[in-house]
């Protein structure tokens, strides 16, 4: 009798808990993804939309979007990541180096000639992150770190070919370290996140910008500048940007194990490395809508990019010495990043060759 009566309070527990077990698992979420990227880019299209669009699928639509570009709901883009990190936005993707010197250690992706490919680039600076600089991003659930492609010099009325022709150019750049860059080649950095480019051009407040192709057409640089200097991939990158994407981590702590599961089989290494292989394709329609303009494209060749490399390798040895005043081993952060670089750059073609043998 008392074997029965403990059968029956077990099972009115377990009926009484079904229901909530049930509405759990079937819990759906939505979640508010925030970046400054116009909704006709490249990256929003065929990046943002297109994970947003798989973690839906993938979730069996458990997990929705609000979709919001181009900082809708508010804001600058300086402040995307602490939105994030405030939990005023769930989901954001922007560039660390909106706030000058806030996570210095991933700047080393940033120095001048640096990145190989955006695909190999961006698996060693996820890896990078993991190893060298886990706490950088502490305030937020990191998603992705990824990079763009070669960045490209873009000017209004006066060709690049040498460094000589830098001199007296007022020129936008993205972050702490590509500024300095553009000072030490001879120019005047004028600082100012993407969406400014346009009207700053048109005003004639800059005389060029330094971004990837892949950008261009969203923000009208082919229509607003006749001249572009691009760098033979043999003779190195100029330069790349770093970027985040990173979510509120009591929203990401909030989710049920299998809808977090979900986030995290979208999140790392290879999310990272599929953002910035889409991010660097872009490079192929941006750099027609160039030429389509009958534009000037100089290709700058290795022996000439030998003095880009000389005049930027004082930036180098300074961010260096930041790291070490900051209490960080600068040259070790260097050497680490370069041979992540050098390593998931030469991967494919290991793989490959191995394939054929």
């Amino acid at each position: 009798m008392i074997k029965r009566r403990s059968l029956l309070k077990s099972g009115a527990a377990a009926a009484i808990a079904a229901p909530a077990l049930t509405g759990f698992a079937q819990q759906t979420v939505t979640l508010k993804f925030h970046t400054f990227m116009a909704p006709q880019s490249n990256v929003w299209l065929n990046m943002h939309k297109a994970w947003m669009n798989k973690v839906e699928k993938e979730s069996g639509g458990r997990i929705k979007f609000e979709a919001y570009p181009a900082m809708q709901l508010g804001g600058t883009p300086v402040q995307l990541y602490d939105q994030a990190r405030d939990g005023v936005v769930d989901i954001i993707w922007t560039l660390p180096g909106n706030t000058a010197g806030r996570f210095p250690r991933v700047e080393v992706f940033e120095l001048p000639f640096m990145m190989t490919n955006a695909e190999a680039t961006s698996k060693a600076y996820w890896e990078y992150v993991q190893t060298m600089a886990p706490d950088e991003f502490k305030d937020t659930h990191v998603i992705a770190l990824q990079v763009h492609g070669p960045g490209v010099i873009h000017t209004t009325d006066k060709p690049v070919k040498s460094v000589a022709d830098m001199k007296g150019l007022k020129m936008r750049a993205p972050t702490r370290q590509v500024t300095k860059l553009m000072g030490t080649l001879g120019a005047i950095p004028v600082g100012m996140p993407l969406p400014g480019i346009p009207d700053a051009l048109s005003k004639g407040t800059i005389n060029g910008a330094v971004i990837p192709w892949e950008v261009v057409p969203a923000v009208k640089v082919h229509d607003l500048t006749k001249f572009h200097a691009e760098f033979d991939p043999a003779g190195g990158s100029l330069y790349t940007t770093t970027f985040v994407m990173a979510m509120n981590k009591a929203k990401y702590n909030s989710l049920p194990a299998d809808l977090k599961k979900i986030i995290d089989n979208n999140s790392g290494m290879e999310t990272s490395a599929w953002l910035g292989k889409a991010q660097q394709e872009g490079d192929i329609p941006g750099r027609k809508a160039a030429s389509d303009r009958n534009n000037t494209i100089f290709t700058v060749n290795p022996q000439e990019a030998q003095e880009f490399r000389r005049k930027s390798r004082a930036i180098e040895m300074e961010w260096v010495e930041d790291m070490n005043k900051r209490g960080f081993d600068g040259r070790k952060l260097l050497d680490t990043a370069r041979a992540l670089i050098e390593k998931h750059t030469k991967a494919p073609a290991a793989k490959a060759a191995a394939k054929k043998a």
